[in-house]
């Protein structure tokens, strides 16, 4: 097992790694939109919290060495089934042609009270 930390992402706020390398398989934790010096942004809109989440996605998958090509499954957590589409413009801006299994849940509330948070499965080197 490899544990993933970089700082382009906003480091774990508890007993969690930002991801781990398995046998072949990347997993990235969920990732709120924490800006990687630790900023919050909470008063931001859907648009830019979704924006930072991706980000620090992306960026923990990078340092493992992987793409958005490697992204197997995405899972993401938004408060009010109304952002979906604004999300999926963003997501599909920042995946290009790839398009890896995807669930997006509707969820009463997130931790800060954030409007998003985004978790993934990767396949790792």
């Amino acid at each position: 097992m490899n544990i993933i930390h970089t700082r382009a992402a906003s480091a774990p706020a508890g007993h969690y790694a930002q991801a781990v390398s398995h046998q072949g398989t990347l997993y990235i934790s969920g990732q709120l939109p924490v800006s990687p010096d630790g900023r919050h942004s909470f008063e931001a809109s859907f648009a830019e919290q979704a924006q930072v989440a991706l980000d620090n996605l992306l960026a923990i998958l990078k340092s493992a060495g992987g793409s958005p090509a490697d992204l197997v499954k995405v899972t993401v957590y938004v408060v009010g089934v109304k952002h979906w589409p604004e999300f999926d413009g963003l997501y599909a801006a920042a995946l290009g042609e790839h398009r890896p299994a995807r669930a997006v849940v509707p969820v009463p509330e997130l931790h800060h009270g954030y409007l998003i948070e985004i978790e993934a499965v990767a396949r790792s080197a």
